[in-house]
């Protein structure tokens, strides 16, 4: 099932890291339209409107609740696993460059009783060229650990769950997905809740895909 097959069928988009969203317009107070510096009288603005609109006993609403999708997803289970190994690599090699640093600036202001003035100059460069070095590294492995996550992310959405999303609407004859973060369901309608078919169906389809090795590791 797709857009041109069902008008009713709203895309996905991300909020948080993935996401299918409903798309609410409202009409608040009256509005009008400027042409030439005039107002439109509101009669006229709605010119063209069609008074169309499905009955709501017609309508098959579903609820996906994406924070458990992400949380019981083995493919995304793996991926934040990813992310976190290098996070904890890059955390190592802050530890470790810290304790050569705090090494160095002890023994610099051990020799300031020793080094003539423009040499103890030149080792305080240094080692602010050194911190300012290791601030820089790190900041920009971070940025590459975070750009291969989402990029790995994409290709799941994409490849794997939106396909997944589609193949449900399209197997029940839905006419709305809602994000069940945005939504609150009653006690007497919990077949309303598919997050659990969405997550059974996508643990059959895929476990893992690999992040693309970050830049600086």
């Amino acid at each position: 099932m797709n857009e041109k097959t069902n008008p009713m069928l709203k895309k996905y988009t991300k909020m948080g890291i993935i996401a299918v969203a409903v798309l609410v317009v409202a009409l608040i107070g009256v509005f009008v339209i400027s042409k030439s510096g005039k107002e439109v009288k509101l009669s006229d603005a709605l010119n063209g409107v069609s008074a169309n609109a499905m009955d709501a006993r017609d309508l098959k609403i579903a609820v996906i609740n994406m924070d458990k999708i992400q949380i019981d997803a083995k493919v995304l289970q793996d991926l934040h696993k990813q992310r976190a190994d290098y996070e904890n690599k890059l955390k190592a090699k802050l530890e470790k460059e810290q304790k050569s640093l705090e090494k160095e600036k002890a023994d610099i202001e051990k020799s300031q009783d020793v080094l003539s003035q423009e040499a103890l100059q030149r080792r305080v460069v240094e080692y602010q060229r050194r911190v300012t070095g290791l601030q820089r590294d790190l900041s920009e492995s971070a940025q590459a650990v975070e750009a291969s996550y989402q990029t790995a992310l994409s290709e799941i959405q994409k490849k794997h769950l939106d396909p997944i999303i589609e193949g449900v609407i399209a197997k029940k004859k839905l006419s709305l997905v809602i994000d069940g973060r945005m939504a609150r369901i009653g006690k007497d309608v919990p077949q309303l809740d598919i997050t659990d078919e969405i997550v059974g169906a996508l643990n059959k389809k895929v476990s893992s895909v690999k992040m693309s090795k970050p830049k600086g590791f």
